[in-house]
């Protein structure tokens, strides 16, 4: 009758995927707010329609999809487009996060994961989480990874790092942290050890549901936990 939220990050090429596919194997049911942010934008979309006219048809791809490498240099070098998009973007990814955590509710999970790249780098959502973990590998591991797997230089690789909130900074902020420095099966015993400390936690969701009330009043239950996810 109780659920709870998992905020989960971590930082490039730390291996948040590697974790991820490993809970997935366990069955946990993981919310990927990467995946979210791209559904929401597709052509026809109110969040698309929106984009297209404060942004304009020259960031569109010839597919009618948002070129995303457009638009990314759009807001890297113009802070207040940055936010424009982001009032744009944030309330329906909020939305779709929402219904997929009220399904998992109704389907009787234990917990539900947020897979949220920017989640300790923002903090909005943080508070929303009973926990959150992060995926976390020393600095020469992280480096020597994204040079390997985006066939970069060393000075190009820090840069990339380097405009990320550092992994030892974010470490602060997590109350649980896998170490992915080493090899995978030393992660895989982490994730292992998680799963099974948050299924046997008696903590719950910051606003305790009711199955009932979930199913008979889902229109204005949707709307009381927009505004409490929005505000």
């Amino acid at each position: 009758s109780t659920m709870f939220l998992v905020g989960l990050s971590g930082g490039i090429a730390s291996g948040k995927s590697t974790v991820v596919a490993v809970l997935r194997e366990l069955g946990c049911a993981v919310i990927d707010a990467d995946v979210i942010a791209r559904q929401v934008v597709q052509p026809h979309s109110k969040a698309h329609q929106q984009i297209l006219q404060h942004f304009g048809t020259e960031i569109l791809l010839e597919n009618g999809e948002i070129n995303r490498e457009a638009l990314g240099n759009i807001i890297f070098s113009q802070p207040e487009k940055r936010r424009l998009l982001n009032s744009i973007t944030h309330p329906e990814i909020l939305k779709e996060m929402l219904k997929q955590v009220l399904k998992y509710f109704v389907l009787g999970y234990r917990y539900v994961i947020l897979d949220i790249p920017l989640l300790f780098e923002t903090r909005t959502l943080t508070r929303f989480m009973k926990y959150t973990v992060l995926v976390y590998c020393d600095p020469p591991t992280q480096l020597a990874r994204l040079m390997k797997r985006n066939g970069l230089g060393a000075a190009e690789a820090e840069a990339q790092i380097s405009s990320q909130l550092p992994l030892d900074e974010k470490r602060k902020w997590a109350t649980h942290v896998i170490d992915n420095s080493g090899d995978r099966e030393s992660t895989r015993r982490q994730v292992l050890r998680l799963h099974a400390r948050l299924e046997d936690s008696l903590d719950f969701l910051w606003a305790r549901l009711a199955v009932g009330t979930a199913v008979a009043g889902l229109g204005g239950l949707v709307f009381l936990l927009l505004r409490h996810f929005i505000s």
